[in-house]
């Protein structure tokens, strides 16, 4: 089934286009109207705060009450929020065992760079803050928010504070030059996104500014430091070579890094459990990583 099951995922993106000359309220309406799904019964969502940013508490039942998953969702730096990002979150959050909490980072371009990696070292300064050793935080993150994510633990180690246990990231954006060669060879391949497209969120992210400072392109930074990485992208996406190269660059400066290409699906296509066979696969294998790299003391309590 998993071919059709990818040829359905295509079709569903493809009829239900992008309209560019939608206002970014109107974007932003359309995007958590098609990502903001109800979470699973026994998973309690509470508002807080974290960092002094408005974020969603996510616990699952039966999990762990100290380690916690830190989620940074996707959007291209101008749409989502904690809500959209918080199935992703959770589902993610099941399969390692943990609790999580997803982070409503200021956007552009209202907030432009660096406002949504200040925000999110704020939100990973406070949980160190509250006791967590570092060992006890993941941090995951999709699309631009998977690129957050390795901002934020390039902006952690250059204010001295330690790294993580891991990270996750799925379908990272991190240059925002857009000059992977994958931004050609998966035009019209990608049922999602197009150089153009993605070239319009850069610029409401960033203006007229540098497309390679590091903190908003992490493939442009020197990545030495980082702990243990695992990336996962669709071979459709034009964002292929941002994936690619992030990982290779990480592992040229003995970051331990995986890589996970998967065949025939779009961006984010974890978006798509229980629809796509492949997404719950890639989640399984997210979970894992990230619960094998917690360091939890024996006899943790458990919710």
């Amino acid at each position: 089934m998993t071919q059709q099951q990818r040829d359905a995922v295509d079709a569903l993106l493809r009829d239900a286009p992008y309209n560019g000359d939608a206002s970014v309220a109107e974007q932003r309406a359309t995007f958590a109207a098609r990502l903001t799904q109800p979470l699973p019964a026994d998973v309690t969502a509470t508002e807080t705060t974290l960092g002094g940013r408005p974020a969603l508490a996510l616990d699952v039942a039966g999990v762990r009450t100290g380690p916690v998953l830190l989620y940074l969702h996707g959007g291209g730096y101008v749409v989502g929020s904690a809500r959209t990002g918080a199935r992703l979150a959770v589902e993610l959050a099941r399969r390692a065992g943990v609790r999580a909490v997803s982070l409503d980072y200021r956007l552009a371009p209202e907030h432009p760079f660096p406002a949504a990696v200040e925000d999110g070292l704020a939100a990973y300064r406070e949980l160190l803050d509250t006791g967590l050793r570092p060992g006890e935080i993941v941090v995951a993150g999709d699309s631009a928010g998977g690129a957050l994510a390795v901002a934020t633990m390039l902006a952690a180690r250059d204010s001295g504070l330690p790294q993580p246990a891991a990270a996750a990231v799925l379908s990272p954006w991190v240059d925002l030059g857009l000059s992977g060669p994958s931004m050609r060879t998966k035009d019209g391949v990608d049922p999602l996104f197009t150089r153009d497209r993605i070239a319009v969120y850069a610029q409401q992210y960033l203006g007229d500014r540098d497309r390679e400072i590091p903190l908003a392109s992490p493939l442009s930074a020197d990545l030495r430091g980082l702990p243990p990485l695992l990336v996962q992208v669709g071979a459709n996406e034009v964002l292929l070579d941002d994936a690619v190269r992030l990982a290779g660059r990480a592992g040229a400066v003995d970051v331990a890094v995986t890589l996970e290409v998967w065949p025939g699906v779009p961006h984010v296509f974890q978006n798509f459990t229980g629809l796509l066979d492949d997404a719950d696969a890639a989640l399984d294998r997210a979970g894992r990583f990230l619960a094998q790299h917690l360091q939890v003391p024996v006899g943790s309590p458990r919710g």
